[in-house]
């Protein structure tokens, strides 16, 4: 649903930061820009003040907080909103001295979330980093709480929910993440069901709009919503994908991710995270286009540390190299294709590398078996992939894929 003030035009929103040096603080406002618009705000001006730690009562300067506030009453803004994490404080002061709501990137991402997620668990993961990062800011929020109706950052368990006390919303809470571990356990009954099969799985993982629902639908046809705005995908998406060498890998489309990923959401999203933490390979894709391709990179792979991926292959997949041509970063990581999914470009290449980073290593080759070891024929149709069988004078000719081990016990009849 699009987001409008009255149903009559999107919500005006002011973007303002506070630069301690802690953080590329031009590149971070960038991302809350896309983050805004990905909300459905139209971002009418930012405003950047230096500064070597917030104030604590009003985030920015006592001057500068005074043209924030003409600037948004020239401008008729609707929202504010702020680059960090903001106290109680802060967002009444802010309010009360510009008469216009405040929320935080925290809330924004929330508000985005919400606005995504379609499955049961999305929604209630959702809900649940919603509710607990509101929970300490019940009390003092102003204008904030003394405006009803729809609005970016009031998405998802609503205002109405919010004004009830707090032994309500903890009861909420725990109801919320008895449901939630249902679902989880459900998803754990599946994990171990495809591990007992031997299905073996992949990850697409990456920083948030590089392109892994494209990938996705590119790979598998699989029809996942790919769209040029943050965060488009939240619910995973499992498709089963045939390799050329015959091999049959279940991909898995994850979340996306963005720097100063509030802890709240990695959290709550953490049941959907490990599908990567326990995948066979994990495929790390990033926006080669991107300035801050190699930036991007780095907070995957720190999540993916987190969660205890280290020993995984991970193969980096540089992602729109048709906007990027030099290809300047592919030759700084190890493991890693250059592909453009939108237009098709380098997917063999990367089918080719999924398949050098299978924890099986798999074989083709024709074997002769004698009419007396028919029986094994059975067993490649089971645990392999036959590609051609022929019955002849000198026994049963089959082509197929095969493993190591199971290699290892046919090697008498390999041709």
């Amino acid at each position: 649903m699009e987001l409008y003030d009255n149903d009559i035009r999107p919500q005006r929103a002011l973007l303002i930061s506070v630069d301690t040096g802690d953080f590329d603080a031009k590149s971070s406002m960038a991302e809350l820009y896309d983050l805004a618009e990905s909300a459905g705000a139209e971002v009418t001006a930012s405003v950047i003040q230096k500064l070597e730690k917030p104030i604590s009562a009003t985030y920015v300067g006592t001057g500068r907080l005074e043209e924030i506030a003409e600037l948004a009453k020239t401008q008729e803004v609707d929202l504010i909103i702020a680059d960090s994490e903001l106290t109680p404080t802060q967002i009444r002061n802010i309010e009360q001295e510009t008469d216009v709501r405040v929320i935080d990137r925290t809330m924004l991402i929330l508000d985005i979330f919400a606005l995504r997620a379609n499955s049961k668990e999305g929604k209630l993961q959702v809900e649940i980093a919603q509710l607990k990062y509101m929970l300490p800011r019940l009390t003092g929020k102003g204008v904030q709480m003394s405006r009803l109706g729809g609005g970016i950052g009031t998405r998802g368990p609503g205002e109405s929910k919010l004004e009830t006390d707090k032994r309500h919303i903890r009861r909420k809470l725990e109801a919320l993440r008895e449901q939630l571990s249902d679902i989880e356990r459900h998803r754990e009954q599946l994990r171990k069901r495809r591990e007992k099969d031997g299905v073996i799985t992949a990850a697409i993982v990456g920083y948030t709009n590089a392109g892994k629902s494209t990938l996705m639908n590119c790979l598998t046809d699989a029809g996942v919503l790919a769209k040029d705005q943050l965060f488009a995908t939240l619910d995973p998406t499992s498709r089963a994908l045939k390799l050329p060498n015959g091999v049959t890998v279940m991909l898995i489309d994850t979340v996306g991710l963005v720097r100063r990923l509030p802890h709240h959401l990695v959290e709550a999203f953490k049941s959907t995270l490990e599908e990567a933490a326990t995948a066979d390979v994990i495929i790390n894709v990033c926006d080669a286009s991107s300035e801050e391709a190699l930036l991007h990179l780095d907070v995957t792979r720190e999540l993916l540390q987190s969660l205890g991926c280290s020993d995984t292959p991970i193969i980096t997949v540089f992602n729109k190299c048709d906007l990027a041509p030099t290809g300047e970063f592919t030759a700084e990581v190890s493991n890693s294709v250059r592909i453009s999914a939108k237009k098709g470009e380098g997917i063999d290449n990367l089918l080719a590398a999924i398949e050098d980073n299978l924890p099986i290593r798999i074989k083709k080759v024709d074997f002769l078996l004698p009419f007396d070891k028919g029986g094994l024929a059975a067993d490649i149709r089971k645990n392999g992939t036959l590609i051609s069988e022929e019955y002849t004078a000198d026994g049963i000719l089959l082509t197929a894929l095969v493993d190591e081990a199971m290699y290892g016990r046919l090697r008498e009849f390999a041709v």
